[in-house]
């Protein structure tokens, strides 16, 4: 005999909408503490959540609710993001400026990208949208100018999308996807991977929305194929926003150091702050490791002729998270560790240690000067 609980999910498919809509809210609190309730009948429960996503947009954001929260198990991740006709509808919606629940949707696509299938977006060929670029015809150009257009909060007045930036991040695990990202279909924009480079400060900026474009970009730079020529190229988009995070609001630096960052970080205010959040901070300083290691002498010449030595180095002294301090000592030592500069009265040295010294040709110790390998 079926428990209250079994029966309750029975009710996923009735047909009087109210009891539909008792049946979904009900059922939320069991989706985290019970989530095995919905794999029952081989996954019946999961079959009809399909389906009510599509429905009343309150039985719908209950659906969305219940798939965000058991879409960790392994067997409803495979049937949910393996469903193509299931992704249709979900694309559908998700792109309607008037869908009142397209955050869900953008939640629920971030956990279905944990699937090694949906590096497929790129190939899920779909019909124009009206309201999105003419040339972006497949799922993932799409939900990329989605993004763009949305994050605003201008495309849907009940969304601004600030999940989406993890799906991407996922994505950007995989070499087709990191290629594509750093391409530039157009050449008069510039690559696709600048889409989240304005989020990726100041810390007024939601949180979901700083930590998933530093992610897109660290796992780009990570995944990115060889040959690796495009790295170089990428560097005058990407340094300015990944530096702008690490500067705090009184910078320690020399009027030397300060020449040698980009125009535009030169004057910020007193009301500008440092990122704060470590998994930010960190997916930032990896980047820029990225960039030095994997993008040949060339690249750690550029980024340091941007001032970025100082940069790191102040974000060293300031920091006490053990992680972070040894992920700027990366970036130093790839930096500064084979390189001679001329002698200044301006430059302030570096130990590799977290301390400044004045100059910086004090010989360093022999740990100091090895590059460490990123594989």
């Amino acid at each position: 005999m079926p428990t209250e609980l079994e029966e309750l999910v029975e009710f996923l498919h009735h047909g009087n909408t109210q009891i539909r809509q008792i049946a979904t809210e009900n059922l939320i609190p069991y989706s985290k503490t019970q989530p095995a309730i919905f794999k029952t009948g081989q996954l019946t429960p999961i079959r009809d959540l399909k389906l009510l996503v599509k429905d009343y947009s309150p039985i719908a954001h209950s659906a969305l609710t219940i798939l965000i929260n058991i879409s960790t198990d392994l067997e409803i991740l495979k049937s949910l993001a393996e469903d193509d006709v299931f992704l249709e509808s979900i694309f559908n919606r998700i792109t309607n400026p008037k869908e009142a629940n397209a955050t869900l949707f953008a939640m629920l696509l971030s956990n279905l990208a944990k699937s090694d299938s949906f590096a497929r977006l790129l190939t899920i060929k779909r019909p124009t949208v009206r309201t999105l670029s003419s040339s972006a015809t497949n799922a993932f150009d799409q939900l990329l100018d989605l993004f763009n257009k949305g994050v605003s909060g201008s495309y849907n007045p009940k969304s601004k999308f600030e999940y989406l930036p993890y799906l991407f991040a996922d994505l950007a695990k995989f070499p087709s996807i990191s290629t594509h990202l750093i391409s530039t279909p157009d050449p008069n924009n510039p690559p696709l991977l600048t889409t989240f480079t304005p989020h990726t400060s100041p810390p007024n900026l939601p949180l979901p929305l700083r930590l998933g474009s530093t992610s897109v970009i660290r796992n780009a730079l990570l995944s990115i194929p060889s040959p690796l020529d495009n790295i170089p190229s990428l560097i005058p988009h990407l340094i300015s926003p990944l530096l702008l995070p690490l500067i705090g609001s009184d910078p320690a630096f020399s009027e030397f150091e300060t020449d040698l960052l980009p125009p535009e970080l030169q004057l910020l205010g007193p009301e500008h702050k440092q990122e704060t959040d470590l998994q930010v901070l960190n997916n930032i300083v990896e980047s820029l490791f990225l960039i030095c290691a994997r993008g040949g002498e060339g690249a750690k010449k550029s980024v340091r002729h941007m001032g970025a030595y100082p940069v790191v180095r102040e974000v060293h002294v300031g920091i006490e998270d053990e992680g972070i301090r040894e992920s700027v000592e990366r970036v130093v030592q790839l930096l500064m560790g084979d390189e001679v500069e001329e002698p200044d009265d301006e430059m302030v040295g570096y130990n590799g240690k977290g301390g400044r010294t004045s100059g910086g040709n004090e010989q360093e110790d022999d740990e100091d000067e090895k590059i460490v390998e990123i594989f």
